[in-house]
């Protein structure tokens, strides 16, 4: 097949409903353990994704900042709390919520369900870095497009 008439192979980037970024996946062979149950770290794993996908549905210039090198997201802090296990093949969604943005990081909230079910809750804090590994400025388009997941202080 010729590039020109290849489909699409982005993957699904999920959605943004009321403020959450919703993102589908489903657990395949390689993502359990020998008794068919979602090993805990691919969890990390799951949310990660759930992350990259969001940041490119913002389109706020997050895929350049990237790929040129001039900024990358790296974890500072996760907090995770097991609640339930997943199994082959079903069917999960990790829900995203930011907490808060600050010059050079962010904080979230994700969650990894089954329905309606919760079966992880996440605490993340991410920093941005500089292409020399150094906490850097968020640009400020891509700023302004996560504050649209950012829940109002409590």
């Amino acid at each position: 097949m010729h590039a020109e008439t290849a489909p699409s192979t982005a993957p699904a980037r999920g959605v943004i409903d009321g403020g959450v970024h919703r993102y589908p996946l489903r657990v395949y062979y390689e993502d359990t353990d020998a008794g068919g149950i979602v090993y805990y770290a691919n969890y990390l794993k799951f949310a990660e994704r759930a992350r990259t996908e969001m940041m490119h549905l913002l389109e706020a210039g997050y895929a350049e900042g990237v790929t040129s090198g001039e900024i990358a997201f790296t974890v500072r802090r996760c907090e995770v709390d097991y609640l339930a296990p997943a199994r082959l093949d079903d069917v999960l969604e990790v829900r995203t919520t930011l907490s808060r943005i600050r010059g050079a990081s962010l904080s979230g909230h994700q969650v990894v369900t089954r329905g309606d079910e919760e079966l992880t809750r996440m605490e993340v804090e991410l920093v941005c870095l500089n292409r020399d590994g150094r906490p850097a400025r968020i640009p400020q388009d891509l700023k302004n497009a996560l504050q649209s997941l950012t829940l109002p202080s409590s």
